[in-house]
């Protein structure tokens, strides 16, 4: 096992792993940028280096920095987190020939599945069911027109190396698409570096559904059932949940047989999660590989009683799962909450600033995962997460009643958050039926937009429900 390891990332999830590796017995090093000084990552670490100036592409994005930091303090291992480098090729090369274990897969996985037409191809070579589409990148708008008419109107033109929702345009005919694949390859050029895109069939209002997996280097593999993240809001997730309200155990056992079936042809060896479309009728569709720790983990860690996290690090030492398959057991639903320093009355706009008070709810089965507090300054650098809110319960009634009253305990002042926005959504009568889909926000915008149509506090009206990159 790992004596130290560098984390290579910030906020709630540096956290996260330096909490886990203290359970561990292992010594952690965190890098801050200048920003970050009074976060509380950099508070609990057992050893703390500067990496850089607030830019992340002069700290947390500085690979050299990053490196050095790790020799300086004789770390075995880093963890990348997930954002910033967790799923960078390079870096993950970088640390394994400066003899540091990348904690996440190898290289040259993380490359194949970071690229989504290279994803495809292999989990149709797995047998495992994608989206109709185009079986690779797709070079000239001619050639995705052709594709579009075998696949049939709608289409989602997306980008091949990308994510987030950028590089992606919904075409409903031939003139559309031909402007979209211009429009889909230019952002996807000038976001990531790599104008390829690729072409799909878009299946309208489906629920984005999600396998937990982990496989070691001894041939073991499981995954931990699902997570919905159908609520999201321009292709970013807010709110998950699992189980899924639309899956039961044998759509379960179909959907983690997939995902394993896929991750072991692969031979993949980590932590990683398994992305799937759904339609109302229950066919599902792989759609990307996440190769890294999943910011919705604790649901999941909650429901199953196992530590994703030391269970990734174990794996990165060589060490087999400590479970089989037919250990993992469900055990009732737990709801997260994404925390954002964001203005919902202002299209989303984030808000970084001080937090004058901060008030973190408890209680039974509630988790808190955040690196803010009171006095904490927000800085206007990076992503606006600031806290996870979780939720458990035995069963999905009493999960809902816990989400709805620790939003209701949750107190942050001095800043704009979700938080409202999040309290509306779990208390409206589409989620707690649990029959939403990716279509939710707008869904509730507009419900909002008919009991008070004047309100401020209704979400804009741009919000997306297109499934995701």
């Amino acid at each position: 096992m790992f004596k130290k390891i560098l984390i290579a990332n910030r906020g709630e999830i540096a956290l996260r792993i330096i909490r886990a590796c203290k359970e561990m017995g292992i010594a952690t090093v965190a890098v801050y940028s200048e920003a970050d000084r009074d976060s509380l990552h950099v508070r609990f670490a057992d050893e703390i280096v500067c990496i850089g100036p607030a830019r992340a592409a002069e700290s947390y994005l500085n690979v050299p920095r990053i490196i050095s930091a790790a020799e300086v303090t004789g770390a075995e291992g880093i963890h990348p987190g997930y954002g910033f480098l967790a799923e960078n090729a390079d870096f993950a090369e970088a640390c394994e020939s400066c003899g540091m274990k990348f904690i996440g897969p190898s290289p040259d996985l993380i490359s194949r599945m970071g690229d989504k037409a290279s994803a495809r191809e292999a989990m149709l070579k797995a047998g495992v069911p994608v989206v109709p589409g185009s079986l690779g990148v797709v070079t000239a708008a001619d050639d995705a027109v052709t594709i579009a008419r075998e696949i049939e109107y709608p289409v989602m033109v997306k980008a091949s190396g990308g994510g987030g929702g950028k590089g992606m345009r919904l075409a409903g005919d031939d003139d559309e698409l031909r402007r979209a694949f211009v429009a889909a390859a230019n952002e996807a050029e000038a976001s990531f570096g790599n104008r390829e895109v690729y072409v799909e069939k878009f299946i309208e209002k489906p629920r984005h559904i999600e396998i937990q997996i982990l496989c070691d280097a001894h041939g073991n593999g499981a995954f931990l059932g699902e997570r919905d993240c159908s609520v999201q809001r321009k292709h970013q997730k807010l709110i998950e949940e699992t189980p899924s309200p639309a899956v039961d155990s044998d759509l379960r056992a179909k959907l983690g047989e997939a995902a394993i079936q896929g991750a072991l042809a692969l031979g993949y060896q980590s932590v990683g999660t398994v992305e799937f479309l759904m339609d109302c009728h229950g066919r599902f569709y792989f759609i990307e590989m996440n190769t890294r720790i999943q910011v919705e983990h604790p649901v999941t860690e909650m429901v199953t009683g196992i530590d994703i996290v030391k269970e990734q690090i174990a794996i990165a030492a060589d060490v087999p799962l400590s479970f089989s398959q037919n250990d993992v057991v469900i055990n009732g639903t737990a709801i997260e909450c994404r925390v954002n320093a964001e203005d919902p009355d202002k299209d989303f706009a984030p808000c970084p600033g001080r937090i004058e008070a901060f008030h973190m709810p408890g209680g039974p089965g509630i988790r808190v995962d955040t690196h803010a507090y009171a006095q904490y300054y927000i800085p206007p650098y990076y992503d606006s997460l600031i806290a996870k809110l979780a939720a458990h319960g035995p069963d999905r009634h009493q999960a809902l009643q816990r989400i709805a009253r620790a939003l209701d305990e949750f107190v942050i002042e001095g800043v704009s958050t979700t938080i409202a926005f999040h309290r509306r959504a779990v208390a409206s009568d589409l989620f707690r039926s649990g029959a939403y889909d990716t279509s939710f926000v707008v869904r509730l915008a507009e419900e909002l937009a008919e009991e008070k149509p004047s309100s401020k506090s209704v979400p804009g009206k741009d919000l997306s429900g297109a499934h995701t990159a």
